[in-house]
């Protein structure tokens, strides 16, 4: 019977500086500053699983997506957002 291997723990993720904040646009609907906040989020986790070894969409299930997202200090994902977390480190076999 085949042992399972046991998944390697994230190692710490680097800190990098970020540009300085701006404000939103105001006066645009509701649903805009939402997609556009879910955007940011799964770019940001995207990176960090980037960076700690993730290069494939089947390597980042939901729960390792989640896991990132509290060592990074992000608020767990929901799974609108571990999908596009998927389709921004989507690899295609070309």
């Amino acid at each position: 019977m085949p042992m399972a291997a046991a998944a390697t723990p994230l190692p710490d993720l680097p800190s990098f500086p970020t540009l300085p904040r701006k404000r939103m646009p105001a006066g645009r609907p509701r649903e805009w500053y939402e997609s556009h906040n879910r955007r940011l989020k799964a770019m940001r986790l995207a990176v960090a699983l980037l960076n700690s070894g993730v290069y494939r969409a089947e390597q980042a299930p939901n729960r390792r997506i989640r896991t990132t997202a509290a060592r990074i200090g992000v608020r767990p994902p929901s799974d609108t957002t571990c999908r596009m977390v998927r389709s921004l480190i989507r690899h295609d076999s070309r």
